[in-house]
């Protein structure tokens, strides 16, 4: 057997050792390896992934041939060392060799992995000027070139041009289509892929799928599902994985469920699918115990098992789990992974617990743009301003480019403090990478705008937003409502239901409380009747404060006390103090008396509570009760929170109360 043969045997069978012993050999006896030999020594190291001895055998080579650059260059790009790759391209063409298909087709690849637009065009553009005619393998690498890169009308134009796309072309053609966002144009390629005779496989299948998730066509679905059977793919594991999404992304946990048990040996990848699924149809008990099954099957959870996983213990407000898991993170190595330690970071930001997710923050490697945003994020829900702006700072510094998250969290920081000169600043820096149209960002530049009082701006950006999601109406609307424009809140609310918009709890609030700021009784009772009747959604605590508030400032006391004792939940106090201040205002004594027990049997160190019961006591003349509950607020030391004012001025927050010494309590400045 000669040394080239015997090389090649040992990369083809894994022997790394004893093709290293080969070469040993065959350097030591002095024997003059000549260019097929090491063209299989190249390859042999490239399939161990020893980049650096195949690179410093390629560099001695004294005689090279095109399969010496090609072997070298397919390594590199399908190792992932896209820029190895090209540089490879570029000394075969200094050198005079005229690249192949093979080799056009690995040096395209590797442009896709680096998103290389402008040096994919000029190999396109060598190509068409050098070659008669191009081969399956560069088109199908071009389509998915062009369509990764966000081409599309490119990619279809190379697919356009090939005689007979064969089944790879279909599917390239049919997947960027679907990843890039056009699903209905993607599942038209798919139909006419099977007119003309165009077998289904398992990427097609998946791609299929996907596009129906997206569009959220449960008919469509099913019927691929008939489909995939009859064509005998349906047992595939990539296309099972597809299937359980599918169904979750169309709320049917059930037929997810049934896809999974059809399975023998589920892998990994369908219990991650059905665990996020459970996640996002609002069951994260049966997402936790789905990890507990695979984990005692032995399967070893990935990244993704676990960033899924913090999602269900948030959803289950399980603090105790989730410090467990995150010991079985360290077990398994995976807390330095990026991913997983922003979940990790997330979790205790929505528990509030700063310093172990400070501590969580500085064990990731490498944060990411998400992990300072979560960081962030945290301080923001605990009130904790300064904090997060000193972090904004810190990654603007470090070099980190602040995403649509970013700003949205900048924005919400302006809007609670609220500093309106800030958050125009932001808004100045939003439009120049073109994040203004964005509906999230949109949606947090209309929130802050309402937060500062700043209603014409608020409307100004939500009548320029291009696409509104329901986030965006509600923003809105509560915005109107809460500063007291209850006609324009409802008038917005009017406008969103000819759009077709369906309303949700949260646009309910903002229209009853735009009904009580109006005083319009009749039609507050009205919208608070349609929740359930007309859109199937339950009332709620907030819902019932808001109709309490209206009825009680009518003078409907006894009416409002009727709602709450009928209301199917234990009354927070909250709703108590609603109406109470309704009983303090139409001197309903009686039932206001009662109404502030309540809320000290509730919260017995409430301090607004007791002034509003002495107070009622002193009207009614009442001065015996009237001492004693002073006297109660004196052995207890409640106190009334002072009111602060502030101001802005230079981008510096003061505030000061009765008493207080102004005191800067914010300072905001970009750092470029």
């Amino acid at each position: 057997m000669t040394f080239s043969r015997l090389v090649r045997y040992f990369g083809e069978n894994q022997c790394i050792l004893k093709g290293r012993a080969v070469h040993a050999r065959i350097t030591t006896s002095g024997f003059h390896l000549d260019v097929y030999t090491n063209n299989h020594l190249v390859s042999m190291y490239l399939k161990f992934n020893l980049f650096d001895d195949a690179w410093n055998l390629f560099d001695r080579m004294t005689e090279r041939n095109m399969v010496s650059y090609t072997t070298l260059i397919s390594g590199f790009s399908h190792m992932g060392l896209s820029e190895e790759a090209l540089l490879g391209l570029r000394l075969m063409v200094f050198d005079g060799f005229d690249p192949n298909q093979f080799t056009y087709a690995a040096a395209i690849s590797a442009c896709t992995s680096l998103g290389a637009v402008k040096i994919g065009k000029e190999i396109h553009g060598r190509i068409y000027r050098m070659e008669e005619e191009l081969g399956y393998v560069v088109n199908n690498c071009l389509i998915n070139f062009y369509g990764k890169c966000g081409l599309l009308k490119s990619a279809r134009s190379v697919f356009d041009k090939i005689l007979e796309p064969n089944i790879i072309s279909w599917t390239s053609m049919f997947t960027v289509y679907c990843q890039s966002g056009e699903d209905m144009k993607g599942l038209k390629l798919f139909a006419e892929s099977r007119k003309v005779g165009i077998e289904v496989n398992e990427f097609s299948c998946a791609s299929a799928f996907g596009a129906y998730a997206s569009l959220e066509n449960l008919k469509g679905g099913i019927q691929l599902h008939s489909l995939v059977f009859r064509c005998g793919v349906g047992l595939d594991q990539f296309v099972i994985t597809s299937l359980i999404k599918f169904y979750t992304r169309c709320g049917e946990l059930d037929s997810a469920r049934q896809v999974f048990l059809e399975i023998d040996n589920p892998n990994l990848s369908a219990y991650n699918a059905l665990i996020g699924g459970c996640i996002q149809l609002g069951n994260p008990r049966e997402a936790i115990e789905l990890f507990y099954k695979l984990h005692s099957l032995g399967l070893k959870p990935n990244d993704r098992t676990f960033s899924s996983l913090f999602g269900a213990i948030v959803d289950m407000v399980e603090i105790e789990v989730g410090k467990q898991t995150q010991s079985l993170i360290l077990k398994f190595g995976f807390m330095s992974c990026t991913f997983v330690g922003n979940a990790i970071l997330d979790f205790y930001s929505n528990f509030g617990l700063l310093e172990e997710s400070m501590r969580c923050f500085e064990e990731i490697d490498r944060p990411d743009t998400v992990s300072w945003n979560t960081l962030m994020t945290g301080r923001i829900k605990t009130g904790h301003h300064t904090e997060a702006i000193g972090y904004l700072e810190n990654m603007l510094i470090e070099g980190f480019e602040p995403n649509n998250c970013t700003y949205s969290i900048i924005l919400n920081i302006s809007g609670d403090l609220p500093s309106i000169q800030w958050g125009k600043q932001t808004h100045c820096r939003i439009l120049k990478p073109g994040f203004n149209s964005d509906v999230v960002i949109g949606s947090a530049l209309i929130d802050m705008y309402s937060k500062c009082g700043r209603l014409n701006d608020a409307r100004k950006v939500f009548d320029c937003l291009i696409s509104k999601n329901l986030v965006t109406w509600n923003t809105i609307i509560i915005g109107y409502a809460q500063h007291g424009f209850g006609k324009e809140a409802l008038e917005i609310y009017n406008f969103m239901q000819q759009e077709g918009i369906k309303p949700n709890d949260i646009t309910f609030i903002g229209v009853l409380s735009a009904c009580g700021h109006m005083g319009l009784l009749e039609e507050g009772l009205s919208y608070f009747h349609s929740m359930f009747r007309d859109h199937g959604i339950s009332p709620r605590m907030d819902h019932l404060g808001c109709l309490v508030s209206l009825l009680s400032r009518k003078g409907q006391t006894e009416r409002a006390y009727e709602f709450i004792r009928c209301f199917n939940e234990q009354v927070d106090k909250v709703v108590w103090r609603c109406l109470l201040s309704g009983c303090k205002t139409n001197k309903d004594f009686s039932l206001g008396k009662y109404a502030a027990e309540k809320i000290l049997s509730i919260d017995p160190d409430d301090t607004s509570a007791h002034v509003m019961l002495s107070n009622i006591f002193a009207e009614a003349k009442m001065w015996e009760e009237t001492a004693q509950v002073r006297k109660i607020m004196k052995e207890k030391a409640l106190k009334k929170d002072c009111g602060y004012s502030w101001f802005e001025l230079n981008n510096r927050i003061c505030s000061f109360g009765v008493g207080y010494v102004p005191d800067t309590a914010f300072s905001f400045q970009y750092k470029e």
